[in-house]
């Protein structure tokens, strides 16, 4: 395995406790459009999560429309995508914490430098701005390299698609086996593994120990090297990557 030299970290539930709240903005739109097309099904904030954790709102979308059989027009998709941003980000302006243990993390990868370190999102760039910077994370991260599937591609996409993660390692200037990943969800796993980058796959931020055992195995299956159930972990995660 090449040297590791490039740390890239999802943020939603992997920097900063945000996926709960933006769900509830995306449950609170996804049931209008269902009222709009005459579809009896309604969601709440952690059901809609259940389903469809780790996708930026306009991956709920196409997902909402894939399953209940309705069409939107890509105007009014952009409106909906539009107006659940601007919800999500006063949302988390007010209301985001940090993971728990992930700070003093960070606060010792930056006094090491043994790494550069990147934030690879499938949320919009405004949003994962405003996260990290609510809960004092923006020193960490150079400016551009902050990476959104949804705003930093000449086409947005979503995770499980590698591209953003293609294009990050493009951005920074290194190869994916020279990087490590952490993700928390199936598709945002999917797409670093697929890129080609080895993963950490981190459960702490699900409730209780039997979801986090039964997440733990979905991002096992998904193709993660190692399961971190606390951020306290990391070091020891990373010692095992780069003995492989």
């Amino acid at each position: 395995m090449p040297k590791i030299t490039q740390l890239l970290f999802d943020c939603d539930n992997t920097l900063v406790l945000s996926e709960e709240l933006a769900f509830e903005a995306c449950a609170e739109l996804s049931n209008e459009m269902l009222e709009k097309h005459n579809i009896a099904d309604r969601y709440t904030g952690p059901g809609l999560m259940t389903t469809f954790v780790g996708q930026n709102f306009r991956g709920v979308v196409t997902g909402l429309q894939q399953k209940h059989g309705f069409k939107l027009s890509d105007a009014e998709v952009d409106e909906y995508v539009s107006r659940e941003l601007g919800k999500v980000i006063e949302t988390l302006e007010a209301k985001a914490e940090p993971c728990v243990g992930v700070m003093s993390v960070l606060e010792e990868l930056d006094k090491s430098k043994k790494y550069g370190m990147a934030v690879v999102s499938s949320s919009a760039l405004s949003r994962v701005q405003a996260s990290v910077k609510k809960v004092g994370q923006e020193k960490y991260f150079p400016k551009d390299h902050i990476f959104s599937a949804a705003t930093s591609l000449p086409v947005p996409t979503t995770k499980p698609d590698p591209a953003i993660y293609l294009h990050a390692c493009k951005v920074i200037g290194k190869e994916p086996g020279e990087c490590v990943a952490v993700e928390d969800s199936k598709s945002g796993t999917l797409s670093a593994v697929r890129a080609g980058i080895p993963t950490v796959g981190y459960v702490g931020s699900y409730g209780g120990v039997i979801k986090q055992k039964e997440m733990a195995e979905v991002l096992k299956e998904a193709g993660v090297k190692v399961i971190m159930d606390d951020w306290s972990q990391f070091m020891d995660c990373m010692a095992q990557i780069e003995a492989m």
